[in-house]
C-alpha cells in the first residue's frame, strides 16, 4: 500500500505497509507521542522479508494523522485503543501479530483482553502495567529531568524541534545504545512529516487514560513474548520481569545496555528474528 489516509473510528490516520498483504500481519504500534517513523522503515522491510505483512501508523496527533489544538486533545485512551483495533480491522483482516512498544505496548495489552480475537501474538516493547508500588520507580536521573524539564523550543523552528527531540530521546536512550546521528534523522523525518508537531509532542500526555490491565494480565491468551533493554530508566527491567510472570507462558528477551528506546539498529539481529520467530505461531 506504501503510506496512505485511512479512515477508522471516524477520524483519518495516516497508515503504511510493507510486504505482501496476503502474508501474516504484523500491526506496530509505537510510544507516546511517537508518529510511525520510529519503526524504521528498514526493520519494517526486515520483518517483510521474513513473510510477514507489516503495518505502522501515525496515532491521532502525530505524523499526518487526525490533529488537535495544542493541550486540547479531543479523544481518549479508549479512542487509541479503538484505532488500533480498526487498523487491525481494516488493513489487517481483523487479526494480527502485536508489537507494541512504551505506551504502544499499554495498547496492545488492551487489544488482547478486550479484543482478543484481533490479537494471534503479543509482542510488549519496553512496556509495563503502570507504576505498581512493588515495581521499581524510574531512575533518578530521569526523574530529575521531569522535575525541571527543558525549556520548550520555538515550534516554528524545524531545526529547533529537532534538537529538542534528540535530546528527549537521550534521556530516555540507555548510554551505550543512543546512536545521536541516527536519531537525529529520525527526527527530521517526524518533524517534516507532523501535522502540529507542538500538539504531538503534548496531547498524549494530557490524554484520559484508561484502566491499568495488571489485575487482567491472566486473560491474556495470545502467546506473548516481552522484550526489554537491561538498562530502561522509565520502566526498569523488574516490570518486563512482572510481565513475563504475570502473563501466562510468556518469554522474556532483555536486550543488554539499551534504555526506553525502540530497539535500536544493534539489536535488529537479535530482535527482527525473535519477533518473526514468535509471530510464526
Amino acid at each position: 500500500m506504501g503510506e496512505a489516509i485511512v479512515h477508522v473510528n471516524g477520524v483519518e490516520l495516516c497508515a503504511e505497509t510493507f510486504g505482501d498483504p496476503q502474508a501474516p500481519a504484523i500491526l506496530l504500534i509505537g510510544g507516546m507521542a511517537s508518529s510511525m517513523d520510529w519503526w524504521d522503515a528498514d526493520f519494517c522491510r526486515r520483518l517483510a522479508l521474513g513473510g510477514r505483512h507489516v503495518i505502522r501508523y501515525d496515532f491521532r496527533d502525530t505524523g499526518r494523522s487526525a490533529t488537535y489544538p495544542p493541550g486540547a486533545p479531543g479523544y481518549t485512551g479508549d479512542d487509541l485503543i479503538a484505532d488500533a483495533a480498526g487498523v487491525i480491522d481494516l488493513l489487517a483482516g481483523g487479526r494480527a501479530h502485536v508489537v507494541g512498544i512504551s505506551m504502544g505496548g499499554g495498547i496492545a495489552q488492551h487489544l488482547a483482553v478486550d479484543h482478543s480475537p484481533r490479537v494471534a501474538t503479543l509482542t510488549l516493547v519496553s512496556t509495563s502495567t503502570g507504576a505498581d508500588d512493588d515495581l521499581p520507580p524510574m531512575d533518578e536521573r530521569l526523574e530529575a529531568a521531569f522535575a525541571d524539564p527543558a525549556a520548550e523550543p520555538d515550534w516554528s523552528d524545524p531545526a529547533a524541534v529537532v534538537e529538542y527531540i534528540v535530546e528527549e530521546q537521550r534521556l530516555f536512550a540507555g548510554p551505550d545504545s543512543f546512536d545521536e546521528e541516527y536519531v537525529r534523522e529520525i527526527a527530521r523525518q517526524v518533524v517534516a512529516r507532523t501535522h502540529e508537531i507542538e500538539s504531538s509532542m503534548k496531547n498524549h500526555a494530557l490524554v484520559k487514560g484508561s484502566d491499568g490491565t495488571r489485575h487482567r494480565l491472566g486473560e491474556v491468551t495470545a502467546p506473548t513474548l516481552v522484550i526489554h533493554g537491561t538498562a530502561d530508566p522509565f520502566f526498569p527491567p523488574g516490570h518486563a520481569v512482572m510481565l513475563a510472570r504475570e502473563i501466562n507462558r510468556a518469554q522474556l528477551l532483555m536486550l543488554d545496555g539499551v534504555g526506553h528506546q525502540t530497539p535500536p539498529q544493534s539489536t535488529w539481529d537479535v530482535v527482527v528474528p525473535a519477533i518473526l520467530g514468535h509471530s510464526a505461531l
